[in-house]
């Protein structure tokens, strides 16, 4: 964390985690794999934007038909 997301109190994004479990790859092989997978992660971050849902005047200004109806009062509203 830097000193500036520090004083704002906002994180810094973490650096993603890489572990070779098997083999022993080299330094090009690493790089080329993680030019890959940041382009593949910027393409799939900035395509995940939801949409803004668009609402019509009409549906702005139009009333419910009715009430809801009140499940609390007991039918005939006697109870007893």
């Amino acid at each position: 964390m830097t000193a500036q997301n520090a004083q704002d109190g906002a994180s810094a994004p973490e650096a993603p985690m890489l572990d070779i479990t098997r083999g022993a790859a080299t330094e090009e092989e690493l790089a080329a794999l993680i030019a890959v997978i940041s382009e593949a992660y910027a393409t799939e971050a900035a395509a995940a934007v939801a949409d803004e849902p668009s609402v019509s005047a009409w549906t702005r200004t139009q009333r419910p038909l009715r009430r809801p109806l009140r499940r609390d009062i007991p039918w005939g509203r006697f109870s007893g």
